[in-house]
């Protein structure tokens, strides 16, 4: 179970790390990841699991909502596992935990196998993640950003 976290807790990194990098959205400005974490796990398949992430978001700038969002996580180029999320619309001026439902699916090629050689290394170095999603301030247009080889061990200790 610790990969499975170790896995979901590298996809609640790259939504920090993407959510950070969306302020060029426009009015959307200074919104920080103040905390993350796993509400539950349920793999779903050998190949595959449904999470929810927590992921507590600082937001002083307007309302928006991110939806379509999609990704892979990689290990030294290697892809590991794509995710997919549900809509995640963030209140303005606001601190709050979110709740955010996804699914994780191994990439082709990979196995359990190798990814408990990965956990077992205890380390997020060389894993970075491609991120795409809809970013969308009250009810306008929005605007499609696509994040890539954002690396995850900077937001390690």
């Amino acid at each position: 179970m610790k990969l499975v976290r170790k896995i979901a807790f590298a996809l609640s990194l790259a939504l920090a790390a993407m959510l950070a990098g969306s302020c060029g959205v426009g009015k959307i400005k200074d919104l920080s990841l103040s905390s993350m974490g796993v509400k539950y796990i349920v793999p779903t398949s050998t190949r595959s699991m449904d999470a929810v992430l927590l992921l507590g978001i600082d937001n002083p700038s307007v309302t928006f909502t991110l939806s379509d969002v999609s990704g892979t996580i990689l290990y030294y180029d290697r892809p590991l596992a794509n995710f997919t999320t549900g809509e995640l619309p963030v209140q303005g001026r606001s601190v709050q935990v979110y709740e955010l439902p996804c699914t994780i699916s191994l990439c082709n090629g990979v196995s359990l196998l190798d990814l408990l050689v990965i956990a077992s290394k205890r380390s997020l170095d060389g894993m970075c993640a491609d991120v795409d999603l809809h970013a969308k301030i009250n009810k306008g247009p929005g605007a499609t950003l696509h994040f890539s080889k954002i690396d995850l061990s900077q937001f390690s200790e």
